[in-house]
């Protein structure tokens, strides 16, 4: 499929941009790189082919869901300005 003027003027209303003149040419014979390369890629024959959603075989590995202790509560409580049994006390801004 080549691209034209004509479909790289639809094409720059349908995107709301606009391409400097200089530039059109240039991007003509890109964009039809890109389409033909598209096109080439419709030539496989992959209807013997899985589709797939991972490169790998393998499942994700589950961790145990089990609860731990940890301080990263006090060492946040030591540097706030005001906390209480782990919360941070600030001022009242809703009446």
């Amino acid at each position: 499929m080549q691209i034209d003027d004509k479909l790289l003027t639809k094409l720059e209303k349908l995107s709301a941009l606009k391409i400097a003149d200089e530039k059109r040419q240039e991007l003509e014979e890109q964009l039809s790189q890109i389409v033909n390369f598209v096109e080439k890629l419709d030539e496989l024959k992959l209807d013997d082919v899985e589709a797939m959603t991972s490169t790998t075989n393998a499942a994700t590995p589950f961790r145990l869901d089990e609860s731990r202790k940890s301080d990263v509560i006090d060492m946040l409580s030591k540097h706030a300005p005001n906390s209480q049994d782990g919360f941070f006390i600030v001022p009242k801004i809703i009446e």
